[in-house]
Order: C-alpha cells, then sequence, then structure tokens
C-alpha cells in the first residue's frame, strides 16, 4: 500500500484567486503550503486587470508576498482587450485572457455579453498563442439556471473552436459529464481544468450549505463520477486548476446572499490525493497535478524552476476551521475534518 508519493515536481495550479491587499496577503502564503510552485492568477480584482500595466503591477505585489512561487498573468475580457492590448501583453509574457459571461460569479459585473465582438482579439490571441480561459456558464435566464448553465455554455465553446482552430482554449473548473464529453470532442488545442472540490461534491453537499457553494455548482453523482474518471483517465486534456477562491467568513455567512466561492488552497494537494486514493488511482495523481498542464501551457523550465520537492504522505491531517482572524478570516474546505493525505515540503539543501 502507498503511504508515500514524491511528486515529480511541485503542483502547477491553473486556476488561482488570491484577491489583492489585507486577503492576498493572507492567501499567497498558502499557495506553497498547498504543494503548488506554479500559480496561473485571475484577473477578477475590484476593478478588474483590463491593462497590461494592471497585470504587471499586481503581479510584482504577488512577488512582494512570497518571491518563490511562479506567477502566470492573466488579463479580463473587456472591450479594453483590443488586438494591440493582445500583442503587448505577450511581449510582457502574459499568459491568456479569462472570459467571464457578465454576471455568472464573482465580479464578473464587467464581463462579456456577446462574444462576435471579440473574434478580432481571439485571431491575436491565435497569432499571439496566448491562452483563452473560459468559464463556461450562460447568465441565468427564462430557461437557464445554476444546473444547466454550464450545459447551454458548451456550444459556445464549440463555435469559438470552430471559428478559431488554433487558438488554445481552456474551459474552466468542469462540472458536469456533458462538459467533460464537449472538451473530448474538440480538438488538440481545447482542454480544461477540474478542481478538488468538485472531486468531492454534488448538489446535496451544497444545498443549504454556502461554504460549498461555487460557480459552477456542483452538480449529480454521475457528474460528479465522469470528473472523476476524467482526473485519473491519463487523458492530457484534463488537468489541475482549484480554483481555489477566498471569501471573508462573513460573506460566506449570508445565507441566499452567501459569495460563491469555495478556499482550497492551503491543502490542494492532499485534497486531489485524497480523491484519486479512494478510487485506487494514486498512479495517475502524478501527471494530472504536475505535468499536463505544465505541457498544454507550455512551461518551459526556464519559466519554472521551483526549489524544493513535493512529498505527500498518508497520514492524519486536521484541516484547520480557519485561515486568520476576525471577520476576515477564510474558512478552508472541509474545515474541521480529518484528511489521510498531507503534504510536505521538502527544501532544496
Amino acid at each position: 500500500m502507498t503511504d508515500t508519493i514524491t511528486l515529480s515536481r511541485p503542483v502547477a495550479d491553473f486556476h488561482v484567486h488570491v484577491r489583492d491587499g489585507d486577503m492576498m496577503k493572507l492567501v499567497v502564503p498558502t499557495i506553497k503550503s498547498g504543494g503548488v510552485s506554479l500559480a496561473y492568477i485571475m484577473p477578477n480584482l475590484v476593478p478588474p486587470l483590463t491593462s497590461v500595466d494592471d497585470v504587471l503591477a499586481y503581479k510584482s505585489r504577488l512577488e512582494a508576498v512570497d518571491p518563490t512561487i511562479t506567477y502566470l498573468m492573466t488579463l479580463y475580457l473587456c472591450p479594453a482587450i483590443t488586438p494591440q492590448v493582445i500583442h503587448n501583453a505577450a511581449k510582457a509574457g502574459i499568459t491568456g485572457v479569462k472570459c467571464y459571461p457578465a454576471g455568472v460569479t464573482t465580479n464578473s459585473e464587467y464581463g462579456v455579453a456577446s462574444y462576435a465582438p471579440y473574434y478580432p482579439t481571439f485571431a491575436a490571441m491565435e497569432q499571439e498563442d496566448m491562452v483563452l480561459n473560459l468559464h463556461g456558464e450562460c447568465p441565468s435566464g427564462q430557461h437557464i439556471h445554476v444546473l444547466n448553465a454550464e450545459q447551454e455554455f458548451l456550444p459556445t465553446l464549440k463555435d469559438i473552436h470552430g471559428r478559431f482552430p488554433r487558438l488554445r482554449i481552456v474551459l474552466e473548473h468542469c462540472t458536469s459529464a456533458a462538459a467533460i464529453q464537449a472538451v473530448k470532442d474538440c480538438g488538440p488545442t481545447v482542454a480544461a481544468t477540474i478542481t478538488a472540490h468538485h472531486l468531492f461534491l454534488t448538489i446535496d453537499n451544497w444545498a443549504g450549505n454556502s461554504f460549498n457553494y461555487c460557480k459552477p455548482v456542483a452538480k449529480f453523482p454521475t457528474d460528479r463520477q465522469a470528473l472523476l474518471e476524467a482526473a485519473t483517465s491519463g487523458c492530457p486534456k484534463f488537468f489541475f486548476g482549484s480554483d481555489s477562491a477566498p471569501h471573508p467568513i462573513t460573506n460566506k455567512e449570508k445565507g441566499q446572499n452567501a459569495a460563491a466561492g469555495v478556499f482550497t488552497q492551503s491543502h490542494a494537494a492532499a485534497y486531489v490525493a485524497e480523491a484519486f486514493d479512494q478510487l485506487g488511482k494514486l498512479d495517475k495523481l502524478d501527471r494530472f497535478l504536475c505535468d499536463f498542464g505544465r505541457q498544454f501551457y507550455k512551461v518551459t523550465p526556464a519559466q519554472d524552476e521551483p526549489s524544493w520537492t513535493v512529498v505527500l504522505k498518508k497520514q492524519q491531517n486536521v484541516v484547520p476551521r480557519l485561515l486568520g482572524q476576525g471577520p476576515s478570516a477564510v474558512a478552508p474546505f472541509k474545515a474541521g475534518e480529518t484528511l489521510n493525505w498531507k503534504v510536505e515540503i521538502v527544501d532544496a539543501v
């Protein structure tokens, strides 16, 4: 029985929220403690990151908190992101552009209502080999609700892929069997991230429990099974993106108006190891956490040279009830519960 796993290299997390200001200072140190050395940073700050200078300034603030992490940066898709901005961003080393449908999740009010106006931007991204990250949901309306919003978005994914076949696209945080199949149906330039929390949750876990509420919401047991099968399949189209989303505990306790987001950063690799172990698929863990995402994003050794090793040990690991103190404290996923795996960071001598 495997009780110690040394990863080939630290985890690459291709969907990370760390906010800004005091929340950033609280959360960024947990990136490494979760086993992650490379973090793909989301741009939905307040206000969102819509210029190259804003993104680079934010990266500098992150590096001031922990300079040992590799931060890959993104722009927030909005009318300000013109083809010229894309060309400038590529020169500056910005990796991708995040597309939020307007109003679907946290800080998405500046997002996209129609995709056609952005075709020139997508063409420039294709030319520069930048990545388009899609929050794959349609806004709720007469026939659309949280349980079918992802499925209703999938024709949009396929349409963009058909128009721009060389554009690398990531369908973020898949939650449904339909999304998994759609990614499989697309060509090799389309991939998907799968979170840690969606490997555990179904609708019953968040209905009435705001701490498990996120967007897109967890769905049915058959959908969770499809996510587990994709994550442990060894298919390079599916890799880790935690979508770890810290919110002050006061914003998670608001009942009907609770903030959408689950915080997993501090125990990222341990959560995933737990899920893989339950299926007897620990042999698939390393490539899902460490390899497939780096390959799709074309991360070079020069960009990503972690100075430590991640060892996962099978031992009891109690998740703290809170990170931080007071009303701004953050509740981790499975707070107070005991995991069977623990991350150990071994620094280079």
